[in-house]
């Protein structure tokens, strides 16, 4: 568009002043604004309008700050400054330095806006669509995170993002205080930070003990061009929910764990039948890992007891692989190590079968029909004092 030449120095002055890339404003004595340049409104978006207060420009936490400072203006002709959250034309609070005027002649108040660290700015004619602000804005509207930074002196100037409720807090609420006086009593936390600002970019995991809530941290530090580390940017993501429900899956695997070994000592009972007789009735599947763990229980049992016998039923098992049938041969042996005797029953058919196919030597062994032959084998050899149970040899059925 057009714009008609500067005829006058007035015109050339307030032409100066409306397109100056200074975000300046004229106010009255109560705050309202009442003039202001492109760059500004740029800057505030919707709340460059006429009659509006300057204080409504700033984030609720910041007015009476504001309020103070321009109480000062009645006391002096100088410059005062003020910082605060202005809410910006993205609708984010960003943080500016606020300097104002007293006009020399009448009432009006000269101001300009400044950004300072942290601060989101918008020049004049840039397009907001697909800008950087406008994307992080969307994400942290939308994700359980808190997007932060601080200065080099630990002093947060951004905080924002939709996880600050989860903690409690309002958008912007830490704006202006330290980090490190405020996790003080969080050593570890604040350690990662430090390494930041030394220029280190870190990662970190956290639990915030107020309301059992678990964050995933990363802390990336800016440069100057000279290196020096200016200030660091964080992202923190809330993972409560993950870590909650990896803790209880966690809680059941030690549940279904539990319940394992319990059905395991409920499928192999260890059963006193006679006075120093064991027995041990195998019932369902048996595995490996199943008979290597009835060993142990049954050898600690007989060692408690001092039993003199063991008979292991297999009345309830169909079938046995090689290793099943090598591992209770082995249990039998280290029985007889014990001082007792090892006696097996129940051997059905289909196990017989698969035994004698395995080529699997059973003649050293004492084996009878069923358990209540296996429990008379024992009374009768008991009832014998003469013979011990480490010298009872294999009998036929």
């Amino acid at each position: 568009m057009m714009t008609q030449p500067c005829t006058t120095q007035r015109e050339l002055w307030e032409s100066a002043y409306l397109y100056s890339t200074e975000a300046l404003f004229v106010a009255d004595p109560d705050g309202r604004l009442s003039h202001w340049s492109e760059s500004f409104a740029s800057t505030v978006g919707r709340g460059a309008a006429r009659g509006t207060a300057l204080h409504e420009l700033f984030h609720e936490d910041d007015r009476e700050a504001v309020a103070v400072t321009w109480s000062r203006l009645h006391e002096t002709t100088g410059p005062v400054e003020l910082r605060g959250r202005v809410l910006t034309a993205g609708d984010v609070h960003a943080n500016f330095s606020c300097v104002l005027r007293r006009a020399p002649h009448g009432e009006a108040i000269y101001g300009s806006l400044h950004p300072t660290l942290g601060a989101i700015h918008r020049v004049a004619g840039e397009s907001r669509k697909g800008e950087s602000a406008d994307m992080l804005r969307a994400l942290s509207d939308n994700l359980p995170v808190i997007v932060w930074a601080i200065d080099g002196d630990g002093t947060i100037t951004h905080h924002d993002g939709k996880g600050l409720a989860t903690l409690g807090l309002k958008r912007g609420q830490l704006v202006g205080t330290n980090l490190f006086d405020i996790y003080s009593n969080v050593p570890d936390g604040t350690e990662t930070v430090k390494r930041a600002l030394r220029g280190s970019p870190t990662h970190s995991l956290s639990h915030t003990k107020a309301n059992n809530s678990f964050w995933e941290n990363w802390m990336v530090p800016i440069q100057d061009s000279l290196g020096n580390v200016e200030s660091v940017i964080g992202l923190s993501l809330d993972v409560s929910e993950a870590r909650r429900a990896e803790e209880e899956l966690r809680v059941r695997l030690l549940q279904i764990q539990k319940q394992q070994e319990v059905i395991g000592k409920l499928s192999t009972p260890i059963i006193q039948v006679w006075e120093g007789v064991l027995a041990l009735p195998m019932i369902g599947v048996v595995d490996s890992a199943r008979t290597a763990d009835v060993m142990q229980n049954l050898l600690d049992e007989i060692v408690r007891t001092g039993a003199r016998y063991a008979i292991l039923d297999l009345t309830g098992v169909d079938m046995v692989d090689t290793q099943v049938a090598n591992h209770l041969i082995r249990l039998v042996r280290a029985i007889r190590l014990l001082g007792a005797g090892g006696i097996i029953c129940g051997i059905r058919p289909s196990v017989a079968q698969t035994i004698v196919e395995l080529g699997l030597d059973l003649d050293s062994m004492v084996t009878r029909a069923n358990l209540k032959a296996g429990i008379m084998f024992c009374i009768n050899q008991m009832s014998q004092p003469a013979r011990t149970a480490a010298q009872a040899g294999p009998l036929s059925r």
